[in-house]
């Protein structure tokens, strides 16, 4: 861990000097945004409506490629509330070569259909880009982490406790391929491993409509191995959204 930090710094402190390769963010900008939004509403025997939107920024500066990302879904069901979460991660990779760079993510959630109020995961470690070309992406991050989770009061009544934390060994493997001038495949895993195993799933394909608007398909699968009682261990979201780029 020593050697780590100290490489780090070393690292922190070394002239920037950009590499090439496939773009983080496309063209000559150093900044790029996806703004996402999906909604569905029906009427009639079965009064419903969901919601979703996403915020997806890349900020590149240097040696440094920076993500900001905020998600927000909410549904309803004949007037009853029963889906809503809310997240958002913030990334930060310094790249020492074309393909290897050093991570540092923070990220919070809050989906109180879990039976916790909150999630918070801070993590730092590796990353490698095995395959970065014009149109494929294959990237591979593993480091140490810590996750705190806070139970909401009526699962804190049956569990006996309030609080989940711990160390947790983080991976992540990233894979994008642009299937045309106009669409793109991907597909992401993210592992947490500690006292439990929580894992994520999302694979999306998006296709340009016209100009910097596009439709997206994604299907996003969250796994816990060991969820607090009369909770699932598999939640799984569909979604159909407008994505529009700037």
């Amino acid at each position: 861990m020593k050697k780590l930090l100290i490489a780090t710094a070393v690292l922190l402190t070394t002239p920037i000097t950009a590499f090439a390769g496939a773009d983080f963010v496309e063209g000559d900008r150093t900044f790029a945004a996806d703004a996402e939004l999906g909604a569905t509403v029906t009427t009639g025997n079965t009064e419903s409506s969901s919601t979703k939107a996403r915020l997806d920024m890349k900020h590149e500066l240097g040696n440094w490629e920076n993500q900001y990302l905020l998600e927000a879904l909410y549904k309803e069901d004949d007037g009853e509330v029963t889906g809503k979460r809310f997240y958002g991660l913030i990334q930060a990779d310094y790249k020492f070569t074309e393909n290897d760079y050093i991570f540092f993510n923070a990220n919070h959630e809050v989906d109180p259909f879990t039976g916790f109020e909150s999630t918070t995961i801070a993590s730092f470690g590796y990353g490698h880009k095995f395959i970065n070309t014009e149109k494929t992406l294959l990237a591979v991050e593993v480091g140490p982490g810590y996750r705190y989770k806070r139970l909401d009061q009526e699962s804190a009544l049956v569990a006996g406790y309030e609080i989940e934390n711990g160390w947790i060994g983080h991976a992540v493997m990233n894979f994008e391929r642009k299937i045309s001038d106009t669409s793109k495949f991907k597909q992401m895993f993210v592992a947490d491993i500690g006292d439990n195993v929580e894992g994520r799933s999302e694979t999306s394909i998006t296709a340009n409509i016209a100009g910097a608007l596009a439709m997206k398909f994604a299907v996003i699968v969250r796994y816990n191995d060991a969820p607090l009682e009369d909770k699932k261990s598999t939640d799984t979201e569909t979604n159909l959204t407008l994505l529009y780029s700037f």
